[in-house]
C-alpha cells in the first residue's frame, strides 16, 4: 500500500468519499491512456476508480485543448490540456505533468513508494513513542500498531469503530489499537466525553473502553447535559474510585480536571502535527488511513506494515 501524499486538490476528498469500482473500460486513445496514467500516478486515490477523459477538443486558444475528467458517480470535472500533451490543468488545482511515459511512471513510482514506506516507518516509530501510555486494545506487543485519532460524537468515528473491531478480531496477535482524542469544536459533548474517558483510563484501561463502546453505541441519545450522568452509570460496576473520577471529570477548578483537559488538547495537537484535519484518522505503523474506510483498506495497510516492519 502506498502512503497517501498531502494533496492540494480539493476534489480528491470527494473521490475518497464516493469511490466506485473500476469497470475496466479502456481509454479510447493513446493520448487519453497517457493522461490517465499520469493522473493516477499524481493522485493514487484515483487508482481504483472508473475514470476516463471525455470530449477532448481544441479551444479558441491555440495550443490548448479542453475536455472533462469523468469519474463514475461524480460530476465531470473540466480540464485543460496543452496541445503537446505535456501539462493538464484541473480546476482549482496545480497543473499535472502528463508528459511521462508508462516506463517513466513505473520508475518514479518505485522510487516514491520506497521513500514513502521509509517515511511511514519513521513516522510510526515516532508516533508510537508519542502515544505511549494511552488506552490500548489488543495484544500489547503486537507488531502492528493502529493509532486512532477520534471524536466520540462523530458519526463516522462510530461507523469506523465497528470496522476496527473486526480488524482486532481477525488479527488477535498482529494488531493493537491505541486511542487518541481529537474532539472537534463543533461537537459539544465530545470534549467532556474525552475528559471523562481519560479520567477513567487513569484508573482502569477496561473502564476507558467501556465508556468508549457506550459513547458510540448510544451516540444519538447523548447530550452535553447527560454525558456525565451516562458515563457514571457505565462506571458504576467498573471498580474504579467514582468520587475521584467525578472530581477529575467535572470539577473544572481541580488539578486533576485541568491536567486531563490539557492531555486531551495535547493529543489533538499531536494529531494536527501529523496532518489529521478531521475524524477519524488512523495511522497503521505510520501509514495514514483517512476517514471511515472499508475493511480492505485497513487490511492492505496492515499487510504492508507486516511486510515492512519497524
Amino acid at each position: 500500500m502506498t502512503f497517501p501524499r498531502t494533496l492540494a486538490l480539493a476534489l480528491v476528498a470527494a473521490f475518497i468519499v464516493g469511490c466506485a469500482p473500476a469497470n475496466g473500460q479502456a481509454p479510447s486513445t493513446d493520448r487519453e491512456a497517457q493522461i490517465i496514467a499520469n493522473l493516477t500516478f499524481e493522485y493514487p486515490q484515483l487508482e481504483d476508480l472508473d475514470i476516463r477523459i471525455d470530449s477532448l477538443q481544441p479551444t479558441s486558444t491555440e495550443g490548448l485543448d479542453e475536455g472533462f475528467l469523468v469519474i463514475a458517480g461524480q460530476t465531470p470535472q473540466p480540464i485543460l490540456v496543452t496541445g503537446d500533451s505535456q501539462t493538464l490543468y484541473l480546476l482549482g488545482a496545480p497543473p499535472v505533468d502528463i508528459s511521462r511515459s508508462v516506463e517513466d511512471i513505473a520508475a518514479a513510482a518505485e522510487v516514491r513508494d520506497a521513500a514513502e514506506n521509509a517515511a511511514a516507518i519513521e513516522r510510526g516509530i515516532a508516533l508510537a513513542a508519542a502515544v505511549e501510555g494511552l488506552p490500548v486494545r489488543g495484544t500489547p506487543d503486537a507488531p502492528v500498531t493502529i493509532v486512532e485519532f477520534s471524536d466520540f460524537e462523530c458519526p463516522y468515528c462510530r461507523l469506523a469503530s465497528g470496522t476496527i473491531e473486526r480488524v482486532l478480531e481477525k488479527h488477535k496477535t498482529d494488531v493493537k489499537l491505541v486511542y487518541a482524542h481529537f474532539p472537534l469544536s463543533n461537537h459539544p459533548w465530545a470534549e467532556p466525553a474525552a475528559i471523562a474517558a481519560t479520567c477513567a483510563a487513569q484508573q482502569s484501561n477496561d473502564a476507558f473502553w467501556s465508556l468508549h463502546d457506550t459513547y458510540f453505541a448510544e451516540q444519538q441519545t447523548i447530550t452535553p447535559t447527560n454525558v456525565i450522568t451516562k458515563s457514571e452509570a457505565v462506571l458504576g460496576d467498573s471498580g474504579i474510585d467514582l468520587a475521584s473520577w467525578r472530581t477529575c471529570a467535572t470539577d473544572t477548578q481541580s488539578e486533576a480536571y485541568q491536567g486531563v483537559a490539557a492531555a486531551v488538547q495535547s493529543q489533538l495537537a499531536l494529531g494536527e502535527e501529523y496532518g489529521v484535519t478531521g475524524t477519524p484518522g488512523f495511522f497503521v505503523n505510520g501509514r495514514f488511513v483517512n476517514g471511515n474506510q472499508p475493511l480492505d483498506v485497513f487490511e492492505a495497510a496492515i499487510q504492508s506494515a507486516l511486510t515492512d516492519p519497524q
